[in-house]
């Protein structure tokens, strides 16, 4: 490794690494989970282009990519421990770009108690590519899976859904987005922590590629069909002032990890003291349902909707 990395290393990441990860000066970090506790993780690459726009502020780019990996920690209803990640950036990138990126960094490992165990930094000709693990704990057997969704099963939502597809059309220029909530939404996802408990929620996943196939996704998992209630879907003012031609954008769209919940009708209250707990909105969408597995989605008076395309594919 150059020595150009040794300082770029010891300025921008060292002061964000924690215990077990040696300071960033071995080749591994050494790590041990807290006593009696599983570990949980997951990994996410983010691309320039492909996942943040290249004239993104770089600390709202790396705030990004630790909260899309949180978001798959809150899917579980695992808590955040540490975190390893890649940096591929462009020779020549100035170091206001890794000072912002670390800073961004910084804000989010205060704001969710994880810091960073070790990585690596390379250059590239482009774009912009960035890996992270998350490592995160449950309690022994209490990791949500995909799997638990039973038919009668309320299906349920935290947050408002949507915002992270119209975000992107409106950085990109191609929505009216006069608060820049839209934007902000699709820049800087909201990872709902806390609210998916063990023998609360029976399964779970993040939103990211959009609400019907993840919901789709739930349902192959559990071997289950689902509906998804149009009118009931949480839109937030922003979305539902972008107009009603909007709503299959809202439903199919990636970016807005929020969770998608399987919940029975005798936990709901529990979800609801969880979620209010955790200070997130929960609102239930439409139920599981006996059948082969796949979702439908009926709008006012239960007629189907046709909404082309089901969500977003990563190939």
């Amino acid at each position: 490794m150059a020595a150009g990395e040794f300082d770029l290393i010891a300025r921008y990441f060292r002061p964000l690494a924690g215990p077990g990860s040696l300071s960033l000066t071995d080749d591994a970090a050494v790590l041990a989970p807290p006593p009696g506790r599983e570990l949980v993780l997951s990994a996410d690459a983010m691309v320039e282009g492909v996942h943040f726009l290249p004239a993104d502020p770089p600390g709202l780019v790396a705030r990004k990519l630790l909260r899309t990996n949180l978001s798959d920690l809150a899917a579980m209803g695992a808590q955040p421990l540490g975190y390893l990640m890649t940096v591929s950036a462009r020779h020549g990138t100035p170091d206001a770009w890794f000072a912002g990126f670390a800073a961004g960094l910084a804000v989010d490992q205060a704001q969710f108690a994880i810091t960073l165990l070790g990585g690596d930094t390379t250059s590239t000709p482009g774009p912009v590519s960035l890996s992270l693990t998350v490592l995160g704990t449950a309690a022994p057997g209490a990791a949500i899976r995909r799997n638990g969704a039973r038919p009668g099963d309320g299906l349920w939502v935290t947050g408002t859904i949507g915002d992270g597809a119209l975000g992107l059309r409106a950085a990109q220029g191609r929505l009216p987005d006069p608060t820049g909530y839209l934007a902000g939404r699709y820049r800087l996802p909201r990872p709902r922590l806390g609210v998916a408990q063990h023998g609360v929620v029976a399964a779970a996943l993040d939103v990211s590629d959009g609400l019907v196939q993840d919901t789709g996704h739930l349902c192959r998992a559990s071997g289950c069909a689902a509906e998804i209630w149009a009118e009931a879907v949480p839109r937030s003012a922003a979305a539902r002032a972008a107009g009603a031609a909007w709503l299959p954008l809202c439903l199919t769209g990636g970016d807005d990890y929020e969770l998608a919940m399987a919940v029975p009708d005798a936990a709901a209250p529990a979800l609801r003291e969880a979620a209010a707990a955790a200070r997130v909105a929960v609102t239930q969408i439409g139920r599981f349902m006996a059948g082969p597995p796949e979702v439908v989605v009926r709008g006012p008076a239960g007629a189907l909707l046709a909404l082309g395309a089901g969500g977003w594919s990563h190939f």
